[in-house]
């Protein structure tokens, strides 16, 4: 299993991210890939996730209601015929805000790990996280 993540960076507030979460080793297998994110002197909190089938195809996407209509989750469909084949899941930000600053971590798992709750516990893989500093 590995995870790689890309896309954190400086903005502006107004601004737009997109973050890329890479997970391979998960191909041939229902498994589920999320995003998360801790501030600062803040709890971890579950940002959006994507239930992928064994054959790479998208079942279900659920995001933090609090975040819809600026925050966006995606899973561009693969054919998970190769097992080489990794999962891509993207989070599109728009309109960020000094509250959106938080380390953003991808995260993975075999099953039905990806439901409405955004809870982190059931993912048994976690990238190292990326940087988002929303700041004029």
């Amino acid at each position: 299993v590995q995870l790689v993540e890309s896309g954190g960076g400086l903005v502006q507030p107004g601004g737009s991210l997109t973050l890329s979460c890479a997970a391979s080793g998960f191909a041939g297998d229902e498994h589920g890939v999320g995003w998360f994110r801790q501030a600062p002197g803040k709890e971890r909190e579950g940002v959006g996730c994507v239930h992928v089938s064994a054959y790479g195809k998208t079942r279900a996407a659920h995001l933090l209601g609090s975040l819809r209509g600026r925050f966006i989750i995606h899973h561009p469909e693969t054919d998970a015929s190769d097992i080489n084949t990794a999962t891509t899941v993207w989070l599109r930000m728009f309109g960020l805000k000094p509250e959106d600053t938080a380390v953003y971590y991808c995260a993975a798992g075999r099953g039905y790990i990806c439901n409405q709750n955004l809870g982190g516990n059931d993912y048994g893989s976690w990238g190292q996280g990326t940087h988002v500093t929303v700041s004029s």
